[in-house]
């Protein structure tokens, strides 16, 4: 065997093995996680987990309702898509299709240097600056509220966003929108009826990815809603303070007895956290190759 194949051999067992141990660490980790979240349905009821409305862990006998947390994450999370969303593809649009080669060429890296800033520089931001704007400007009693978390979610899922769907749409064959043009399209007719629809799988690959960084963040929505561990009304709840899931259990994990139930509801509330973002990672790779070919 010649030196070359020696190379190629040992590049590929490189590679393979380290697939392997990605593989190995997460399911190691899920191990972990639905081993110690188990552990309290042993004395709680599943249900009540699950359906109860209040989150008390220090109540005598104590209280785990996951859903006031859960609807906390969806109302943040959901608010920041909302924001995020139509602002990260109009931006793509821009730097991909009508923007200065030049303007692009810096537009693109600086916005993928956001992704690399600390999340508590959001929050700080946040609480600095954007909580006393909308408490102002709403005229609520705090500023620390689920808009305020929805607000900086969507500005931390923004260079996600922008990053893949610009490589999207860079990415649909310039063949395809010539022709359009030479059809008699306009620019911007060709870009909303031929661009966008042909990286629409890229793009929804995005807000996907999206979705799971907002509803994965930790330190940005514990500074800035207000961890209220209550139901949200509606709509009145964007406008009050909640708790997520992840921020109780970073809020919580560092007090709690170890082998305690509150111990074991807080691994519980973080194997619901794995399975959300899990499946909405599978969501994103399965429409990315559903409609990988539509091209």
């Amino acid at each position: 065997m010649s030196g070359k194949n020696i190379r190629e051999k040992g590049i590929q067992s490189l590679l393979f093995l380290s697939g392997t141990v990605a593989v190995v660490a997460l399911f190691l980790l899920c191990i972990f996680l639905f081993r110690e979240g188990i552990l309290l349905f042993e004395d709680y009821p599943v249900s009540s987990f699950l359906t109860n409305t209040k989150w008390f862990p220090t109540a005598s006998p104590p209280i785990f309702g996951l859903l006031p947390l859960l609807l906390g994450s969806l109302i943040v999370t959901a608010g920041a898509i909302m924001f995020s969303v139509p602002l990260g593809i109009a931006a793509a649009i821009y730097i991909s299709e009508l923007a200065n080669p030049r303007i692009s060429s810096i537009l693109k890296p600086v916005t993928e240097i956001l992704a690399g800033i600390p999340s508590v520089v959001f929050g700080f931001f946040g609480l600095v600056i954007l909580a006393p704007v909308v408490q102002r400007t709403l005229e609520i009693p705090t500023g620390q509220t689920a808009l305020t978390g929805s607000i900086m979610l969507g500005i931390m899922a923004l260079p996600t966003i922008i990053s893949i769907s610009e490589d999207a749409i860079s990415s649909v064959p310039r063949s395809i929108k010539e022709g359009s043009l030479a059809l008699g399209s306009t620019k911007w007719q060709t870009i909303y009826r031929v661009t966008v629809p042909a990286a629409l799988s890229g793009i929804s690959a995005a807000v996907m990815l999206g979705i799971g960084r907002a509803i994965g963040e930790t330190m940005t929505v514990m500074m800035v809603t207000g961890n209220s561990a209550v139901i949200p009304g509606f709509p009145s709840g964007l406008f009050a303070p909640v708790r997520t899931m992840t921020a109780t259990i970073a809020l919580e994990m560092g007090e709690v007895p170890q082998g305690s139930d509150h111990f074991h509801a807080l691994f519980a509330v973080g194997s619901v956290l794995f399975i959300t973002t899990f499946i909405i990672n599978i969501l994103a790779n399965y429409v990315k190759r559903r409609y990988r070919f539509n091209l």
